[in-house]
């Protein structure tokens, strides 16, 4: 039995080694189409720079889902057929970050400079990151097309997009770049853009995604492994937000653009909420400035009203919320398995 630092180690593995056979049924997808050797090629150079270097673990959460289902480790072409759903839910995730940084105007992601950053890329990375977002359903149409859920599997990709992409508009429109304005942030539209940006495609999306897999089809079990797993991703992107401003960027493999950004985050909001009036001015005139001194400013008031103590009793509310709604699957007679869900807060929490 592999210990617990091995067995991730060991997933992640496995699920790499099937990233290859996804490239290549991909590029074959263009080749199909008679497209120039070197279109080809710009595609294989998209697919293997924007998709493997992350964590993996929304993919790697579509196999863990059925495996714990199952009660059995997943082999031969099982296996590959789930890591490839999987590697479907990377590639929806390599589509929105490549728009993401774009739109942010990031610098380095995952440790290597943004994609539309490097050299020749440029705006060519709008394209890309469409072409990223359809190999998923080149990939689906491929593996998944005679099975009785497919159209399940189209439109629960289909409606997790359409609500990401509210989210970004969400965001966006409440934060533009070019208009500073604190007194329009709220915790409460700050939640409703995690939940439609982030919460969707990064916690529901894997699991359903497994239960489709493993023949769930009840629309009760699909309700409640919602209800769980919305408040996953509303914890992951506060997680997030909190890393954004206060991790070296060595460990998060980006640097951080939040403040800089004038984003609508949890931790603005947060500190807008115990502020003097003093610190308040220092955030008007200093949030969302395009200057690293100016970033500063905010930071140390950041740290001036105790913004990491808060975030730790917000990460233990949020782990205590999330163990008591996993609690309410009854432990017979159910299709879902509380290990799904708990698995799953393994990868996140802390």
């Amino acid at each position: 039995m592999l210990g617990p630092r091995l067995d991730v180690l060991y997933n992640k593995k496995r699920f790499l080694d099937v990233f290859p056979v996804v490239v290549e049924e991909l590029l074959d997808t263009l080749r199909a189409e008679s497209m120039p050797e070197d279109i080809v090629e710009w595609y294989r150079r998209s697919l293997e720079y924007n998709l493997p270097g992350g964590k993996l673990n929304r993919g790697i959460s579509v196999v863990d889902t059925v495996e714990i289902l199952r009660g059995k480790q997943l082999e031969g072409e099982e296996y590959r057929k789930a890591a490839i759903l999987g590697w479907s839910v990377e590639l929806l995730q390599a589509c929105f970050l490549v728009a993401d940084d774009i739109m942010d105007r990031s610098i380095m992601r995952r440790g290597h400079p943004c994609w539309y950053h490097v050299e020749g890329v440029n705006n060519i990375a709008i394209n890309d990151a469409c072409m990223l977002e359809s190999g998923l359903y080149q990939l689906l149409k491929r593996h998944f097309r005679q099975e009785s859920y497919y159209t399940d599997l189209l439109e629960l990709f289909l409606d997790t997009t359409y609500k990401t992409q509210m989210g970004e508009l969400i965001d966006l429109v409440s934060a533009p770049e070019d208009r500073v304005d604190l007194s329009k942030f709220s915790l409460e539209r700050h939640r409703l853009t995690i939940v439609y940006k982030k919460a969707y495609y990064s916690s529901y999306l894997p699991v359903a995604l497994g239960m489709h897999f493993h023949g769930i089809s009840s629309p009760e079990q699909f309700t409640l492994a919602q209800k769980i797993l919305i408040p996953f991703g509303e914890y992951m992107q506060v997680q997030d937000d909190y890393l954004d401003c206060s991790a070296p960027p060595e460990m998060l493999g980006k640097i951080g653009t939040d403040i800089v950004g004038n984003k609508n985050t949890w931790v603005v909001n947060v500190a807008l909420q115990h502020v003097t009036p003093a610190q308040r001015k220092i955030l008007d005139e200093n949030y969302g400035r395009k200057d690293s001194e100016c970033e500063q400013r905010v930071k140390e008031v950041f740290a001036a009203v105790g913004v990491e103590a808060k975030y730790r009793a917000f990460e233990r509310a949020a782990y205590e919320k999330i163990v008591g709604l996993v609690e309410t699957i009854p432990e017979q007679g159910s299709e879902l398995k509380r290990e799904v869900f708990m698995a799953f807060l393994s990868k996140i929490f802390g």
